[in-house]
């Protein structure tokens, strides 16, 4: 049997290029990195891939915004063959600085509206720059298909980031993300807040369930010994990329 193609976006800032690579790598992908001018210069090479990954880092530096300069350059080089490859029902994911992307490139509900985007990302309650592990719980209604199955009550991931607070428009934010979370949109939580982002949303997924966007990092958690904490459930961060390589067989 042939193994998904995972492509991996690195360069202009991005860091987690190399674990996102082991990570499909260790999950039965075959993994690619190029960097993000050379596909932007050929968009189209994406259809040669079944998964594709916007790694975290600080795109260009995060001026303008996190994730706000790569999503322009992708907008005015490849949005509509990154929109073909969704539509085909094929994998996209996006860690932290890549879930900022996946946001400002209105992938993602919520910011679909060009005008008035429900939710976006900004900077932390606290205003400052948070790494740590944390607490995270997979919401059940969710048909995010990279976490499909995925039951633990309770997980860790890291997080690195200093815009990961998920906000709302007022009319959302007075329902807290009530309306994403009913039509299954609300992939991850945290267990306790973390950044502040509302109703503790820390991962979204589109309708179909194949591109979901989340502010930790799976990558860092492929085996127990990645992790302080030593819990049995720590190594989950591989299995979000097995269900993303599984769904792609």
């Amino acid at each position: 049997m042939l193994k998904p193609r995972a492509l991996i976006i690195s360069g202009d800032g991005i860091n987690c290029e190399l674990e996102t690579a082991q990570a499909f790598s260790a999950a039965g992908a075959s993994s690619t990195i190029i960097h993000s001018n050379d596909w932007l210069e050929r968009p189209r090479l994406i259809n040669d891939f079944q998964l594709l990954a916007l790694p975290g880092g600080f795109s260009f530096g995060d001026h303008l915004g996190a994730g706000q300069v790569m999503a322009l350059k992708i907008k005015q080089g490849a949005l509509a063959e990154l929109q073909e490859f969704i539509a085909a029902g094929k994998g996209l994911i996006g860690i932290c600085n890549g879930f900022q992307i996946l946001l400002r490139l209105g992938l993602l509900p919520g910011s679909e509206g060009r005008n008035k985007p429900v939710c976006a990302l900004t900077h932390n309650q606290e205003g400052v720059f948070i790494d740590k592990w944390v607490g995270l719980q997979v919401e059940r209604t969710s048909h995010c298909w990279w976490t499909k199955d995925l039951l633990m009550d309770e997980f860790f991931l890291p997080i690195r980031c200093g815009e990961g607070r998920l906000i709302f428009s007022l009319a959302e934010h007075e329902c807290g993300g009530e309306q994403l979370q009913q039509r299954g949109h609300v992939a991850l939580r945290y267990t306790s807040q973390q950044t502040g982002s509302a109703a503790r949303i820390a991962g979204l997924c589109n309708e179909q369930g194949n591109v979901f966007g989340l502010m930790p990092h799976p990558e860092c958690a492929l085996h127990q010994g990645h992790s302080p904490l030593r819990n049995k459930a720590d190594d989950l961060g591989l299995a979000i990329f097995r269900k993303g390589v599984e769904a792609q067989r």
